[in-house]
């Protein structure tokens, strides 16, 4: 159980450290106010596609424009004229008159007609402006409405961006004077006629009928920091410009409305003219397409106005916040879906259906995030989308960036075996991992272990890992030093290519100087093998060019560069004739080279499955540009004072052969030895390059054998009835009888 556990929190590490991080990220930026502007984006958006509420038509507006002005004849409306304006509102019956216009000097004539007017309505309402400095920013209210407590504050809030989003129930002046806006004085004046008054719910909230109102605070919603002094409400708007029944001054001077159109109704009079400047932006001002219309101040305050009105009638929501903590959580939480689904996804191939998967899964995902907060929104609660959707994108980002490393380490470790250039070929090219192949020629270069394969069942696999490891890490470095490409490690074997996929006019140049390099290499491998106690290592090369087909074979989910043809198979050939410390190449190969080639001597063979003998030569060096050459040293074969007795058998490719001859060891060289046959007329001997397992014999006791010691024949030529071979591997115990047996014959010499 733990370990599963242990197992499961390990490779979901990048998501544990991914999703604080990208959400403390975000708090941090939410809290720096980069993502306001945003969020007030959002909620506007969400304004706008809300839908479109019936008008309220328990609120009417009276809107003083242009042609008004234009038929009183006259810039400045007086005293005389608001006074007969208001008797006929009076007339209409209406539950509350609210007077949005600036009256705090008598305008004559009518001054005091107007003033018989403010004395005799109880429910008329004039406005003055509270926030501000004191004589520059505030406006006095009439002094008749004052002294008769009829007046509220027509005070708005716009946000940075000049867009107003907020409303006050009420505000303080300077003198601690509590002033009620002039929305919440009305609204209060109509709930009053039907017995709903404010009752008080704790330091902060107060009950209005169905309604419980909270104030704004600094960091509600999308605000950050912001002034929420006073008491403040979030505005959920009811539409548009003109949303309110709304008449003109004029009709109502001339008598044009029905006698009942003001009955049980607030009437709101202001200005409602672009030229008269009391006009606001406000979250219907925006959109995608047409022009920013900003919508009269009287006109907010209809809306403010109705908002109270419908929640504490009619339970229609107050747009509400979540606390801090929950808003944090809503962003974790998100941050996780991001994170989880990318990390979730990151093994599908590239499949066009996979790809559509992960990307309808992210697109869903965050459609649901917008479906929630849009719905929530309809429901009176404004929950943060920017920083979660941030957030979620973020995560995804992280978890993304993470893969992009990782697969940035993959290309690291498969450039340890190619160069830069061939990776990036492969990596970067639209076609570079593309099914499919193309028929090209190329050099291609096999190299084999000789006697490995005992050597390794010898020791513990660790010890064989770690021994490969080593070898291999020396023959990479030189491989792409040359420009080759390893296409596989096969065990103690290596395949590399020369011309794929990146076609050169020197391939078989490089590939002939990489395998005399790689067997130069082998000096510093064997120093390391001695050090560690161990036998020293031999490898043979071969080379071989011709055409081939050459691509990405598999399919989408498993997919191997690599060379298929008869070339292939022809090079796996000429590399079994070799002996450790050799390389052979081709004809074809030799043809390509243009450098000074050192060739110590030419075969011809008839590998399996070729109907014609080939020509194959044994290389031992590469002037030019390279000078690179091999150290050949002279095998000297001494006379073995006593024959020692041995059986063979010849080896059929990977098979042992059915047939055991016997023989005896006459001669012995460093790597090598001489084998006479025991019946020379009858018995021929194997044919040069096969190669052979033998058992050395005990001569008093003939049937006790040593461990199996496996040789390759050479074409060297010897007496009649006899042949040459190099040993391949030899097991410790047998090495060391045949070293002590080969300097004792030199001391003897």
């Amino acid at each position: 159980m733990w370990s599963k556990l242990k197992s499961f929190v390990w490779q979901w590490r990048i998501v544990g450290l991914a999703i604080p991080s990208i959400t403390g990220l975000v708090i941090l930026l939410r809290f720096a106010g980069f993502l306001q502007l945003w969020e007030w984006a959002v909620f506007d958006l969400y304004i706008r596609l809300s839908p479109l509420e019936l008008p309220d038509n328990r609120v009417v507006v009276v809107g003083i424009n242009e042609t008004d002005v234009k038929n009183l004849e006259d810039a400045i409306i007086s005293d005389e004229v608001y006074a007969k304006f208001l008797k006929k509102l009076k007339e209409q019956q209406p539950r509350a008159i609210g007077l949005d216009i600036y009256r705090e000097f008598p305008v004559e004539p009518g001054y005091e007609q107007l003033k018989e007017v403010f004395e005799s309505t109880p429910y008329l309402v004039g406005i003055q402006k509270v926030a501000g400095q004191p004589g520059r920013d505030t406006v006095a209210p009439p002094p008749v409405l004052k002294a008769l407590g009829q007046v509220g504050a027509n005070d708005l809030v716009s946000d940075a961006d000049n867009k107003v989003r907020r409303g006050f129930l009420y505000l303080t002046t300077q003198d601690g004077e509590r002033v009620y806006s002039l929305s919440f004085y009305l609204a209060l004046l109509y709930l009053d006629a039907m017995g709903i008054a404010v009752e008080t719910v704790d330091e902060y909230k107060i009950s209005l009928g169905k309604a419980i109102f909270a104030p704004l605070e600094a960091n509600d919603g999308g605000y950050i920091r912001t002034d929420a002094g006073d008491y403040q409400l979030l505005l959920n708007y009811r539409g548009p410009n003109r949303h309110f029944p709304t008449v003109s001054m004029t009709e109502v001077l001339e008598d044009k409305l029905p006698p009942d159109w003001g009955r049980d109704r607030i009437i709101l009079i202001g200005k409602v003219g672009v030229s008269f400047n009391d006009v606001f932006f406000t979250p219907y001002s925006g959109g995608l397409l047409g022009l920013s219309e900003p919508m009269s101040g009287v006109e907010v305050h209809a809306n403010l106005t109705s908002q109270i009105i419908s929640a504490a009638l009619n339970g229609r929501p107050l747009i509400q916040t979540w606390s801090e903590p929950w808003e944090w959580l809503w962003i974790f939480f998100w941050s996780g879906v991001g994170a989880t689904l990318t990390w979730k996804f990151r093994y599908l191939g590239e499949q066009k259906s996979n790809t559509f998967r992960k990307q309808t899964s992210l697109i869903l995902s965050a459609s649901v995030l917008l479906g929630c907060t849009y719905g929530a929104f309809l429901q009176g609660w404004w929950i943060p989308i920017v920083p979660p959707l941030l957030a979620f994108v973020g995560a995804a980002i992280a978890v993304t960036a993470y893969l992009a490393r990782s697969a940035g380490d993959i290309r690291k470790t498969f450039g340890r075996y190619l160069t830069d250039e061939i990776v990036a070929k492969l990596l970067e090219n639209p076609e570079g991992l593309s099914l499919g192949g193309e028929r090209r020629k190329i050099t291609i270069l096999v190299s084999d272990l000789r006697g490995f394969t005992s050597l390794s069942e010898r020791l513990p696999p660790e010890e064989v890992v770690k021994i490969l490891n080593f070898y291999l890490g020396y023959m990479a470095d030189v491989i792409t030093s040359y420009r080759g490409t390893i296409d596989e490690f096969m065990g103690d074997g290596i395949l590399v290519f020369f011309g794929a996929p990146t076609v050169r006019e020197d391939d078989a140049e490089r590939a002939v100087a990489c395998a005399v390099a790689m067997q130069l290499a082998m000096e510093p491998v064997n120093a390391k093998m001695k050090e560690l106690g161990l036998p020293q290592l031999e490898m043979g090369i071969g080379i071989n060019t011709g055409e081939v087909v050459v691509g990405n074979i598999g399919s989408e989910k498993r997919t191997k560069y690599g060379v298929v043809g008869r070339q292939m198979n022809l090079t796996y050939r000429i590399e079994s004739y070799t002996i450790g410390g050799q390389i052979l190449i081709s004809e074809y190969t030799l043809n390509e080279l243009k450098p000074p080639l050192k060739i110590n001597s030419e075969k011809e063979v008839l590998p399996k499955g070729v109907k014609q003998p080939i020509s194959i030569y044994d290389v031992g060096g590469i002037g030019g540009s390279h000078n690179l050459f091999l150290t050949q040293a002279e095998e000297e074969f001494l006379d073995v004072a006593q024959a020692i007795p041995i059986r063979y058998l010849v080896l059929e490719g990977k098979h042992m052969g059915d047939a055991v001859f016997r023989g005896n060891l006459v001669k012995l060289s460093a790597k090598g030895a001489v084998i006479n046959l025991d019946n020379a007329p009858q018995q021929e001997t194997p044919p040069g390059l096969s190669n052979i397992k033998l058992n050395l014999l005990n001569q008093e006791l003939p049937e006790q054998a040593s461990e199996d010691i496996y040789a390759k024949v050479l074409e060297q030529p010897a007496a009649s009835g006899s042949f040459c071979i190099h040993f391949t591997a030899i097991p410790p115990e047998e090495k060391t009888k045949l070293d002590n047996l080969y300097q004792s014959l030199i001391r003897a010499c």
